[in-house]
């Protein structure tokens, strides 16, 4: 008992809840359906998570039928009984079990195994569900009617006021957990994806080697049983329209490709596929033997058993002359099987070239691209192009027109040349007062021209201290 309280307080929904609302949760509170909704409601979520995780981790007994491995998709409800596998010391054994996996199948959350492998419909399909209808929201009274008019059978009811007892033998059974079995399928959808150009050999399977394949991958720390295999395999066939199964053949296919079916060359593909695998596990296993004779040999050597170490070497002779033929027969078979692959591939890629041919005449045959329509319509847009033009040219003129702004380019030309002409007069306007203020400041003080008893210029001198200065030669 310490272990398995120990075990369930591991998980994260015993974590989260105290022992006063772990009480409450223990207890049965179906009651509260009509009478609080909300915390109905939050109650059966909470079992529907501790359920699917005792699931998933492998914490139930193994189905009947399973002996090798323990279900991961699967819950078995074995009765009365399943309830004692949840018991949790200072709180007991759930008292409303039965309800709540009894809702939890209304629901959909878990769907009857036996059901599930059946059932054509797909479990996505609304249906039509009279029994929820008239046990859960028209009420006994009517259903006791529909009893009477042969309409629903007593045995189908399992209702409030039913016993324990009677509630866990209507919903005794095993039942699949569907948001697992979503987990699972697109788990084995990730890994075949992620497969580089997948070939025709490694989309085919049989049911072993696909158990092989992705019995171990496609939940974290599970592996698969036989019976989740069985069921992720019918849930991609009906609901997710992944596979196609006939037999013993298995092919994953495009989803949205119609009219897609198992041919006589998948089967032959398969079994050469099986053959080569079935071939490449005896060369393995023949190799491991040779190891073991050798580590014989020496054995009998270092005990100095001559007769024994003969005898494993001629054991390990007839192995190697096996092997030789097994991985002769193995090549042949990959060889044979690489080309069966090339040539099928080879079909389809031709039925792409017929599809893709017969598809350009068609586009092709169409009158918009008969040549005369051709020269004929591009002539059309020429025309067009140029009357368009002609109109853009006409309503730009009529905007100038309207606004004012028509301007003769002769004008312009004589208000430039005025405009050129007026700024070499100010320049050279402003060039002769320049010179003149030169000029004035050279002119000699007024008593050297008028005469000095000390020094006289004569007009000579004048005249040429005037040019030096004209010519910017004077010097002080």
């Amino acid at each position: 008992m310490s272990g398995q309280v120990s075990r369930l307080s591991s998980l994260p929904t015993y974590q989260s809840v105290s022992t006063s609302r772990l009480k409450a949760l223990y207890s049965d509170f179906h009651q509260q359906k009509h009478s609080n909704p909300t915390s109905f409601a939050s109650n059966l979520e909470w079992w529907r998570r501790t359920l699917q995780t005792t699931v998933v981790k492998g914490w139930q007994s193994p189905s009947d039928t399973e002996i090798e491995a323990v279900d991961r998709l699967v819950l078995h409800v074995t009765g009365s009984s399943f309830a004692e596998e949840l018991r949790y010391e200072g709180v007991g054994r759930p008292l409303g079990l039965a309800g709540i996996i009894a809702e939890l199948v209304e629901e959909k959350t878990f769907i009857s195994l036996p059901q599930f492998l059946t059932d054509s419909k797909s479990i996505y399909d609304p249906g039509w569900l009279p029994y929820r209808i008239a046990s859960y929201v028209i009420g006994k009274p009517l259903w006791w009617a529909l009893q009477q008019l042969n309409v629903v059978s007593t045995e189908e009811y399992i209702g409030g006021h039913a016993g324990d007892n009677e509630r866990w033998r209507r919903i005794k059974g095993d039942y699949v957990v569907l948001s697992l079995l979503e987990r699972a399928a697109d788990g084995v959808l990730r890994k075949q994806q992620a497969k580089n150009g997948i070939s025709l050999a490694d989309s085919l399977y049989k049911f072993d080697s696909f158990r092989r394949e992705f019995s171990a991958d496609v939940l974290p720390g599970a592996t698969l049983s036989e019976q989740d295999i069985r069921a992720v395999l019918k849930y991609l066939e009906r609901d997710r329209k992944a596979i196609l199964v006939e037999g013993e053949t298995i092919k994953f296919i495009d989803s949205s490709e119609s009219n897609v079916e198992i041919t006589a060359v998948d089967t032959g593909i398969l079994e050469l596929k099986t053959g080569v695998e079935n071939l490449q596990a005896q060369v393995d296993d023949i190799q491991k033997r040779l190891v073991q004779r050798s580590e014989g040999i020496a054995e009998a050597l270092r005990a100095k058993r001559k007769e024994i170490a003969m005898n494993h070497l001629r054991m390990r002779k007839q192995l190697e002359g096996l092997l030789s033929k097994r991985l002769a027969s193995l090549e042949t078979l990959q060889s044979t099987l690489i080309r069966v692959e090339a040539a099928a591939g080879d079909v389809e890629i031709l039925k792409s070239y017929q599809t893709s041919a017969a598809t350009l005449r068609a586009v092709l045959a169409h009158p918009m691209l008969q040549r005369d329509k051709v020269d004929e319509t591009m002539e059309a847009m020429a025309s067009a192009n140029e009357d368009a033009r002609e109109i853009d040219d006409i309503i730009r003129s009529g905007t100038e027109i309207a606004q004012g702004n028509i301007i003769d380019d002769s004008e312009l030309d004589a208000e430039l040349q005025a405009m050129v002409a007026q700024a070499d007069a100010e320049r050279k306007q402003q060039e002769r007062r320049q010179q003149e203020a030169t000029l004035a400041s050279l002119k000699p003080p007024s008593h050297i021209l008028q005469g000095s008893s000390e020094e006289t210029w004569t007009d000579h001198e004048m005249d040429e201290e005037y040019r030096h200065a004209k010519e910017g030669r004077l010097t002080t």
